[in-house]
């Protein structure tokens, strides 16, 4: 007889889970005999588990419907509406493991995530974010989420595009309204040094949540020499420790407390060790420089968390905003199923309480395994094939 704390997992009950989930979500109905909501998100998760296209997952598998007849069933059984579509596919990221977070209040990290595109927009100029260059083009599709940062339970459990002209506050809303819908409690809130500034500073205390962020440098330098600085620059020249600092726009002014503390180093190229000197703007948070640094650094599990979501980011060219809005939430979903079957399933004794061992089953691993389920399920074993046509 096995042990208790040793559990068995295989591959067919993972491709279940992952494609229960999205069933339970309601995204898709039913396009036909052949093209089910069940066969298009079976494709789906192969094209993200082998890293591949839409196509290349149609071709691969003998059992599933054409590519174009995959595509139309995708876009057409999809809600109309854009509120409607990010609700459910929010629904579908956690499945079953919403309930677990209720239990306690986490720290949730709130980024967003640039995908470079170098095509033109569907039908308006609104669909594509504009910013700083990167990886050869300015444009992007963007997303925003928020991620739980405890170790061992980095699940992302609200996904949102932004458009291009959207405030980041407005943003900050739509995911905020996204976690009181789940009912969770957040206990610190760790944001980039992109959202640091009075709307967003002025939102936050009056939704009383704690947060902590950079402060970033902004404003131009004293011309005199003789003026005294004020501001971050100030903030700069002082020791470690805890100061007060009002910050302005117009005539709307915020308070809040900022951190300084010190950071060492080792320089990569001749190994002398450096210090660099951090700001860090608060509200409702105390504690030492040192720990305020620690506490921030957990910040950077939501970076890691979109490094993994392109280990299963389906490779597309569809101009479709919407479409490109499901293939980076089923990404997302695959990496959340990866962190519940460790919480959940290969947790051993009092791991469910604490962090459990994220080394026992890669993400890698558990991909292949979606794939092979999928093509059990919607191949009948013989070698994929091309269409080639031919001339003459």
């Amino acid at each position: 007889m096995r042990p208790f704390t040793e559990a068995q997992l295989s591959c067919n009950q993972v491709q279940r889970w992952a494609l229960q989930w999205l069933l339970d979500a309601r995204l898709l109905r039913d396009h036909g005999p052949v093209c089910t909501a069940a066969a298009v998100w079976n494709v789906l998760l192969r094209a993200a588990a082998r890293l591949t296209s839409l196509l290349a997952a149609c071709r691969d598998l003998s059992a599933a419907p054409s590519s174009q007849a995959a595509l139309q069933a995708l876009k057409r059984g999809l809600p109309r509406t854009l509120p409607v579509l990010e609700g459910r596919l929010n629904d579908a990221l956690l499945g079953v493991g919403a309930r677990r977070l209720r239990r306690r209040a986490w720290p949730v990290a709130i980024d967003w995530h640039l995908a470079p595109y170098y095509g033109r927009p569907q039908r308006s100029r609104n669909e594509v974010y504009c910013g700083k260059p990167r990886q050869g083009t300015t444009r992007f599709h963007a997303y925003a989420t928020a991620c739980v940062v405890q170790a061992g339970r980095r699940y992302t459990p609200a996904l949102t595009w932004v458009r291009r002209h959207e405030s980041s506050v407005a943003v900050l809303r739509r995911l905020w309204a996204r976690l009181r819908q789940l009912r969770l409690r957040v206990k610190l809130l760790l944001l980039d040094r992109f959202f640091y500034g009075v709307p967003v500073t002025a939102l936050l205390q009056e939704l009383r949540v704690p947060f902590l962020m950079p402060v970033a440098d902004r404003g131009r330098r004293p011309r005199k020499r003789r003026r005294a600085t004020s501001g971050p620059r100030w903030l700069r020249r002082q020791k470690a420790g805890w100061y007060s600092h009002t910050l302005k726009r117009g005539r709307q002014e915020v308070r809040i407390s900022v951190c300084v503390c010190y950071h060492s180093y080792r320089r990569r190229d001749g190994g002398q060790r450096r210090q660099q000197k951090l700001l860090f703007g608060a509200w409702r948070v105390r504690g030492a420089p040192r720990e305020i640094q620690r506490r921030y650094r957990t910040r950077f599990g939501i970076e890691a968390s979109y490094r993994q979501a392109r280990q299963a980011r389906i490779y597309t060219c569809t101009r479709d905003p919407r479409v490109r809005l499901v293939f980076m939430a089923v990404a997302l979903l695959l990496r959340n199923l990866w962190v519940w079957v460790h919480a959940e399933v290969l947790a051993r004794g009092g791991e469910r309480a604490e962090a459990p061992q994220l080394e026992r089953l890669r993400l890698r691993q558990l991909l292949d395994w979606v794939a092979r389920a999928v093509e059990a399920v919607m191949h009948d074993g013989s070698a994929p094939y091309v269409v080639l046509d031919r001339e003459g």
